[in-house]
C-alpha cells in the first residue's frame, strides 16, 4: 500500500475521474421519468468504489465491485430501453469504475484515459456528423485499410534481412508502405478540411506525397486545358517538390537515422528553396478559383504504395548486387539510374544498406543526392511535355533552384 499522502492523492484522482466523466454525462442525462439513471454523483461514487475496492481487497474485491456495477447498469439499461437504446452511459459507468481502480496503481495512465473518454463522450454530435455526413464510404474503407496494415499486418512481418545478398528487411519495407498510406491520407484530409480555398496549390502539395512527377504532369495537363490556371497550377507543381523532400526525409527516418543526419542540411536547404518558390506562386494564385472542384475520392492509392515497395525491393537487391560485384562505383551507378524513376526508392535502398551495416552513412549520402538530381531531370522532361511553354518556363527554375540548394547544402557539410 502506498504512503498515506500518496494514497490520498490517488483517491482524489479517482474522485476527479468520476467527476470529469460524470459532468459530461450529467449534461445528457435528461429530465423527468425518461432521464438516465447515472449522473455526476453516480459516476463520482463509482470511481471511488473502484479505488477503495483495490485498497481494501485487491483484484478480487475489484472484480466483485465491477460485477455489481455491471449488473446495476444492465438493469438500468433494460428499464430505459424504449426511450434510449444506446449503451454509452452504462459502458462509461463500468469504465469509470475500472479507471478508479487503475488510478490506485497507474495514476498517470488513468488520468490520461479519463480525459480521452470525456473528450470522446463530449464529441458525440461532431463525431456522428463526421461519420454520417462528411466521411465517404471510400474514405471509411481507406481508414480500415490503414488500420489493418498498421495493427494487423505489421506485427506479423519478420524483422530481419532476407533475400539475395540479405538486401532488404520486410518490416522496414512495410513500414515505408504504411508511411505512404498515412501521408496520402493526411494530404487528403487537409484538402477536404480546407476545401478549395487554396485550390491547386494545396492539391499539388498533397498529391506530391504520392508522386511529384505525376503531380507536375497532372498540373501541366490542367494548364493545357485551361491556361488561366497557370499560376495556381505552377504553385501546386512546385509545392509537390516540397512533398518530395518531406517524403524523402520520412523514408530516411524510417530506414536509417544516420543517413538522415548526414543529409539534414541538404534536405533543409532544398526544402526551404522549394517552399519559398512555391509560396511565391501560392500567394499569386489565391485569387484564382478552381475550374473544377476538389474531389472526394480515395485518400490514398494502395496500389501505388505496393508498387513503391516492390520498386524499393528491386532497387535494394540491384544496388546490393552491384555493390558486391563492383564496390562503391556500382552502388552509385545503380542508385543514380534508379533516381530517374523514383528518388524515394533509391534513397530507401541506400539507407537500408546503411541500416544493414554494409555501407557508411556518409557514403550513402552522395548516391542519394545523385538520385535526386536524376529525378529532377525526369520532372523537367515531364514539365516540358505535359504543359505549355509558359508552364515549363516557370516550373523548371523552381526545380533547378531546389536542386542547387540541395548541392549547396551538401557543400556546406
Amino acid at each position: 500500500m502506498p504512503p498515506v499522502d500518496e494514497l490520498w492523492f490517488r483517491l482524489s484522482l479517482a474522485l476527479g475521474i468520476g467527476l470529469l466523466i460524470g459532468a459530461e454525462r450529467e449534461r445528457r442525462k435528461g429530465e423527468g421519468p425518461a432521464r438516465s439513471a447515472a449522473g455526476i454523483r453516480t459516476f463520482a461514487v463509482v470511481a471511488l468504489l473502484g479505488a477503495v475496492s483495490i485498497v481494501l481487497g485487491g483484484n478480487l474485491l475489484h472484480a466483485v465491485a465491477a460485477f455489481g456495477v455491471a449488473l446495476l447498469a444492465a438493469i438500468a439499461y433494460f428499464r430505459s430501453l424504449e426511450q434510449d437504446p444506446g449503451l454509452t452511459t452504462e459502458t462509461a459507468l463500468l469504465l469509470t469504475l475500472l479507471l478508479g481502480g487503475l488510478a490506485m496503481r497507474e495514476p498517470g495512465l488513468a488520468a490520461g484515459l479519463a480525459v480521452a473518454v470525456a473528450v470522446l463522450l463530449a464529441a458525440r454530435t461532431r463525431l456522428h456528423h463526421f461519420v454520417r455526413s462528411v466521411l465517404t464510404e471510400n474514405e471509411l474503407n481507406d481508414a480500415l485499410v490503414i488500420a489493418a496494415a498498421t495493427l494487423v499486418v505489421l506485427p506479423m512481418i519478420p524483422d530481419r534481412y532476407l533475400g539475395p545478398f540479405d538486401a532488404f528487411n520486410p518490416r522496414i519495407i512495410w513500414i515505408i508502405v504504411i508511411m505512404m498510406l498515412w501521408i496520402g491520407a493526411a494530404g487528403h484530409i487537409a484538402q477536404r478540411v480546407f476545401g478549395s480555398r487554396f485550390g491547386l496549390p494545396l492539391a499539388g502539395l498533397a498529391a506530391g506525397f504520392v508522386s511529384s512527377a505525376a503531380t507536375i504532369s497532372t498540373m501541366g495537363e490542367r494548364v493545357a486545358r485551361a491556361p488561366e490556371l497557370l499560376r495556381p497550377a505552377v504553385a501546386g507543381a512546385v509545392l509537390s517538390t516540397v512533398a518530395t523532400i518531406i517524403h524523402m526525409a520520412a523514408v530516411l527516418a524510417a530506414t536509417s537515422l544516420p543517413v538522415l543526419q548526414a543529409l539534414a542540411i541538404p534536405l533543409i536547404c532544398a526544402g526551404a528553396a522549394a517552399i519559398a518558390y512555391g509560396a511565391l506562386f501560392t500567394l499569386k494564385s489565391l485569387s484564382h478559383e478552381l475550374a473544377e472542384p476538389a474531389g472526394t475520392g480515395r485518400a490514398f492509392s494502395f496500389k501505388t504504395a505496393l508498387m513503391f515497395a516492390v520498386m524499393i525491393s528491386v532497387v535494394l537487391v540491384a544496388t546490393a548486387a552491384l555493390d558486391a560485384w563492383f564496390g562503391k562505383a556500382g552502388l552509385i551507378a545503380a542508385t543514380t539510374v534508379a533516381g530517374f524513376v523514383d528518388a524515394h526508392s533509391s534513397s530507401a535502398s541506400a539507407a537500408a544498406l546503411v541500416a544493414a551495416g554494409k555501407l557508411d552513412a556518409r557514403e550513402a549520402a552522395l548516391p542519394i543526392l545523385l538520385a535526386l538530381t536524376t529525378n529532377t531531370v525526369t520532372k523537367t522532361a515531364v514539365a516540358l511535355l505535359s504543359g505549355n511553354r509558359r508552364y515549363a518556363a516557370q516550373i523548371i527554375p523552381g526545380l533547378m533552384l531546389t536542386l542547387l540548394a540541395a548541392w549547396l547544402g551538401w557543400a556546406l557539410t
